[in-house]
């Protein structure tokens, strides 16, 4: 008899949630069926997703990926309005801080699938206890220091955590693509796999978990993010804070820039 799938499921338009009948839930980000082009919608809607996740005892592992062969390839900045208005940038701050807040609360084993391009929050990657990599599999960081703002949304939390400081800090401030096999190196990625077979990489780790007793399973999560959850509630405030303010001065910037063209147009 299949399970009565929760209210909660279908209530996000980027992320496709099923779970199986032994309890692995699979979220899949998407924009309309292909790979996630990241809104401000999504950043709202990924606060209560997550917490919906953490709160629903059913959820006995949880795996993440991505669509049609990409992890987050892409963000749309105009959705998030006039970052530059304390009021945007309020909503943004507490989202975010909520976002990894709640990932890191989910308190069952997580399995990140990663193929394609993780270029937009692969921090949501490295929440995870595990990550699988298509070996085709990229990491990167589009939005921050190459835009003009500071990487404070959580990404230099989770990288510094999982690949250490110093190559954190290299990466972030000279954001290129980075290899699976490199991450791989780096002990941020724990297995490589041909391309296309993460997922069915992550559904066989599954398994092998679930052989382990649910109070053990919980428990094992809960213990190995502490750390990182310590840190994501030391930290993430203060860069989200940090990366506002990098945000309203590369609007006033551009503005300023604008002016005199807009000026010149202008009839005498």
């Amino acid at each position: 008899m299949r399970e009565k799938q929760p209210a909660y499921f279908t209530a996000y338009r980027s992320i496709k949630l099923t779970r199986d009948t032994q309890g692995v839930l699979v979220g899949e980000f998407h924009s309309n069926g292909g790979p996630l082009t990241f809104t401000a919608p999504d950043h709202t809607d990924f606060v209560e997703c997550f917490y919906r996740i953490s709160q629903d005892r059913e959820n006995k592992i949880v795996i993440l990926t991505g669509t049609g062969g990409e992890f987050i390839p892409g963000i749309d900045f105009s959705s998030f309005g006039n970052v530059a208005d304390p009021a945007v940038w309020s909503q943004a701050h507490d989202e975010g801080v909520q976002i990894l807040e709640n990932l890191a609360n989910i308190r069952v084993p997580i399995i990140a699938a990663i193929e394609g391009r993780a270029h937009v929050h692969s921090e949501y990657a490295l929440v995870a206890d595990v990550i699988v990599a298509g070996e085709g599999a990229t990491f990167n960081d589009v939005p921050h220091f190459v835009g003009g703002i500071v990487p404070g949304d959580g990404i230099f939390t989770a990288w510094s955590y999982r690949a250490g400081a110093g190559r954190a800090e290299a990466f972030l401030l000279n954001p290129r693509p980075l290899t699976a096999q490199t991450a791989y190196e780096w002990g941020v990625v724990a297995e490589v796999v041909p391309n296309g077979k993460a997922i069915s990489r992550a559904r066989e780790l599954a398994e092998l978990y679930l052989k382990a007793p649910e109070v053990t399973r919980r428990n094992t999560r809960v213990h190995f993010i502490q750390p990182l959850k310590e840190r994501i509630v030391r930290e993430l405030g203060y860069g989200l804070s940090l990366e506002g303010a990098s945000a309203a001065d590369l609007v006033k910037s551009m503005q300023a820039k604008n002016e005199p063209a807009a000026r010149k147009g202008k009839p005498a």
